[in-house]
């Protein structure tokens, strides 16, 4: 084969695979349940970042997240009294990312954050687990997507939730990784 030839296969599909939008599950095909009141927008550009967990079951397979996201909402919308779940996106142990609020949604992650910033949450309780490698490249998929879309500014500043609000989510665990990305920042 010409070695021209290959180059140009290569650069094409590099080009490609970095111009195909990211896979998410969609609030469809998890059996959403419609959003309560009137939606807020979330403007585009937001300059923060929150990684959330939720501090309840963890899932590994597509079918026990798809059935553990709809846990999560109907606790949110029941319990709490929120319009929706209150995460833009969640993260299954799968390797999944789960359409919550979705983009230009006020979300309802951080008290007195949630109009200035994106909610991203790993499902489980991450004092038990550790985030697995699938996880991690997830969220950092939909960090990129998210920059490439304007959703958020390139510069952006991501925390843990106790960073802006009194409690120990995103765990213990997930804590000690987040810290270690780049746009993480001490408060």
């Amino acid at each position: 084969m010409n070695f021209n030839l290959v180059i140009g296969l290569l650069v094409v599909l590099c080009y490609l695979d970095s111009t195909l939008a990211l896979d998410i599950i969609p609030r469809s095909e998890w059996g959403a349940a419609e959003y309560v009141g009137t939606k807020e927008t979330l403007p585009n550009g937001q300059s923060f970042v929150i990684i959330h967990h939720t501090a309840e079951p963890y899932c590994s397979t597509k079918p026990d997240c798809l059935a553990e996201v709809r846990r999560i909402q109907v606790m949110h919308q029941d319990k709490n009294g929120w319009a929706d779940i209150g995460y833009h996106f969640l993260i299954g142990g799968d390797g999944n990312i789960y359409e919550g609020r979705g983009w230009n949604v006020v979300g309802a992650h951080a008290s007195g954050q949630n109009l200035v910033s994106i909610g991203i949450s790993f499902m489980g309780n991450y004092n038990n687990e550790k985030p697995n490698a699938a996880q991690i490249s997830a969220a950092n998929d939909l960090l990129t997507e998210a920059v490439n879309r304007g959703q958020i500014v390139s510069n952006y500043t991501l925390y843990g939730h106790r960073q802006v609000g009194s409690t120990e989510c995103p765990g213990n665990n997930l804590w000690a990784e987040i810290i270690t990305w780049p746009h993480w920042k001490s408060k």
